[in-house]
């Protein structure tokens, strides 16, 4: 029997508490790993994440209070050795962009089968990066997108709720004129035509969630 130490320790962070559950039984069931600790929210991912400073974290990227990327985020600025998994159910390219950026070492879809978990949990353990390719096709995708500024973003949000151009400057008080330059903008850089194209096209890159 390998001693507590020698396994590899896992945090899992999730607000789902039949998801944490269904990830610690598989990860048990392993001979070679353990997990210690699970969280529920960002917040909680942080202070256990201090207290027992896991080999390897499962991060799910949407929880209330403090949200993945921004637990990554904090995680990383304060352990540069930490290896976070983001563990999710969107592969929408902006959340495996920005998971990343935030320091993540890889990347797991929720239903990836219980082998691909341990083997992913192996090779970040093993200070490697795990991005499958169908993940790995789509950074390199938005890699070659023009980045949306902050301010088209919060159009481009506003727009998906089917503002006009108009409510959108009143909303955000810029005039009618600029917001038609946003827009544009917009289009160019997403590659659309129109509106409509544009939330699709954000939606899928979940750059704005409906």
């Amino acid at each position: 029997m390998m001693s507590q130490s020698a396994k590899i320790q896992v945090l899992i962070v999730d607000d789902h508490s039949i998801v944490r559950q269904g990830l610690a039984t598989i990860i048990n069931r392993d001979p070679e790993m353990t997990v210690i600790a699970q969280a529920e929210d960002g917040q909680q991912a942080i202070d256990l994440f201090r207290e027992h400073q896991s080999d390897v974290t499962l991060m799910d990227l949407r929880m209330p209070r403090i949200a993945g990327v921004e637990a990554i985020s904090a995680i990383c600025a304060e352990f540069k050795q930490a290896r976070i998994i983001v563990l999710t159910t969107y592969d929408g390219d902006e959340d495996i962009y920005r998971g990343l950026q935030a320091g993540a070492k890889g990347y797991l879809l929720k239903d990836a089968k219980p082998n691909e978990l341990l083997n992913a949990i192996r090779t970040v353990h093993s200070g490697q990066q795990y991005i499958p390719p169908e993940v790995g096709a789509k950074l390199v995708q938005r890699m070659s997108n023009p980045e949306l500024s902050e301010r088209e973003l919060e159009v481009l949000r506003l727009i998906a709720k089917g503002l006009s151009n108009q409510e959108i400057g009143t909303a955000l008080s810029i005039g009618e004129s600029t917001v038609k330059s946003h827009v544009n903008r917009i289009l160019s850089k997403l590659g659309v035509n129109d509106r409509t194209q544009a939330v699709i096209v954000s939606v899928k890159r979940g750059l704005v969630n409906l």
